[in-house]
């Protein structure tokens, strides 16, 4: 039996955690922001790590007994330092956005202009949503991408010079093609401005090789470990430099920009980092080290343009016309469609995707014209291209007879036979 304990301690919450199970064997999840973790990854998350505290750093710690927590928070620093190629990696932020918010605590003062991509574009939230503690507390201004759907670089140049940011911030959430670090770090550095790199959605294809590296080109770079590096929920700050520990504040410079960093995540933000969360963190760079890793990143990006190709050939419209990593925006409005709508229809087949605006969308943000597709979940499944042509197939059936219920439940039906082929967590396979 799976979770035995809960089973006798919370019989309910074991249920829905059975039913999500089952949700997935059943389904195709493509959300490029979810994948698969390992049970390695697993095992050390739901690890007797919870229970203990640490607020501080190895060696510099407020509580004691934290001598193998140490040890466990240096690994997984070393290996984020080897594996991204730099010299300072804090690995405490609780997740993507309290990351973004140690980097903006750390180089920015409340009010400093800070110039992101608008999250319409493709940007995310802590970008300078205005909703958002980067647009609430910094003056925020967005750079957007061009009709096609490409970010607009000169356009950029333009509102930096105009402007002369404290801080340029680059990465995105729904956004297909790469992202060119030299030119964006000498926009930013032809102002004096900071660049930080949010390579939340690309860490995976730049360590697989299949994205350049904002390293040498960004000050700062930050990352989930969830997306497409396969680990738990939580994040990196990764930089250049060694940190040190004065007594006194430190300037903001780009010399300081490590222990800045240290002292923006703790004791600036956070408390105690959550040492079950480090060490699964570890372990999932340490898989993303190997020659597997590179060759899984290699088949996102294959199956991602395969699964474009194919959805365009069936008439369907992608945004920039084509993917260069593991996501795609198609624009569903020429089928009648708003993205919720095709979200709906799409769940209804046993697809699982997310309503998104498209650039310069005419449609609210809750009314999306998009949807956003993603490869890493699936390929993390071992589904290559005959499977991802299939899916492209299942998909424009389901958005073609998006009113047609009987249909839909037809597709499910296909689609939860090529799903039960490939099981999320094989070891895991058992009934409910």
């Amino acid at each position: 039996m799976l979770y035995p304990h809960l089973a006798a301690g919370d019989p309910e919450v074991r249920n829905l955690i059975m039913h999500e199970l089952q949700r997935r064997r059943d389904g195709i999840d493509m959300i490029p922001s979810e994948n698969v973790t390992s049970p390695a990854v697993l095992d050390a998350l739901g690890s007797i790590l919870t229970d203990k505290y640490s607020e501080g750093y190895p060696g510099r710690r407020y509580y004691g007994g934290n001598e193998y927590i140490d040890q466990i928070e240096e690994l997984a620093r070393a290996r984020a330092r080897s594996l991204f190629g730099v010299t300072h990696a804090n690995v405490q932020p609780y997740s993507g956005s309290p990351a973004n918010q140690a980097v903006y605590l750390a180089l920015c003062n409340p009010g400093d202009t800070v110039l992101g991509l608008s999250l319409f574009h493709g940007g995310h939230l802590t970008h300078g949503l205005g909703v958002n503690f980067s647009g609430i507390y910094y003056k925020h201004l967005n750079y957007t991408t061009t009709p096609e759907g490409f970010i607009d670089y000169d356009g950029l140049q333009q509102l930096a010079e105009e402007h002369r940011p404290r801080m340029i911030v680059c990465g995105a959430t729904a956004y297909s093609r790469k992202f060119d670090f030299a030119r964006l770090a000498s926009i930013a550095h032809s102002v004096d401005a900071f660049l930080l790199a949010d390579i939340s959605h690309i860490a995976g294809l730049i360590v697989g090789d299949e994205h350049p590296s904002p390293v040498g080109h960004a000050d700062v770079i930050t990352t989930t470990t969830h997306k497409t590096l396969r680990g738990p929920r939580g994040a990196l700050i990764l930089c250049n430099g060694n940190p040190s520990t004065p007594l006194k504040a430190v300037e903001k410079t780009r010399e300081n920009i490590p222990t800045l960093i240290d002292r923006a995540v703790f004791p600036g933000l956070q408390g105690g980092p959550h040492n079950h969360q480090t060490a699964a963190i570890a372990v999932a760079l340490k898989e993303a080290a190997t020659p597997e890793f590179k060759t899984y990143a290699h088949q996102v990006v294959v199956n991602a343009r395969t699964l474009c190709a194919a959805l365009i050939e069936q008439g369907h419209t992608i945004v920039t016309g084509g993917t260069e990593n593991h996501l795609m925006l198609m624009d569903v409005t020429k089928h009648g469609l708003s993205g919720g709508e095709a979200e709906v229809a799409l769940g209804k087949a046993g697809i699982t995707v997310n309503k998104n605006t498209i650039p310069h969308d005419p449609r609210k943000p809750f009314d999306p014209s998009g949807i956003r597709i993603g490869t890493p979940a699936l390929t993390s499944r071992g589904m290559k291209e005959p499977e991802v042509r299939a899916i492209a197939e299942f998909m424009h059936t389901a958005l073609m007879h998006h009113t047609d219920d009987t249909k839909l439940a037809d597709i499910r039906r296909t689609v939860t036979e090529l799903s039960h082929a490939f099981p999320p967590y094989p070891e895991l396979n058992q009934p409910i």
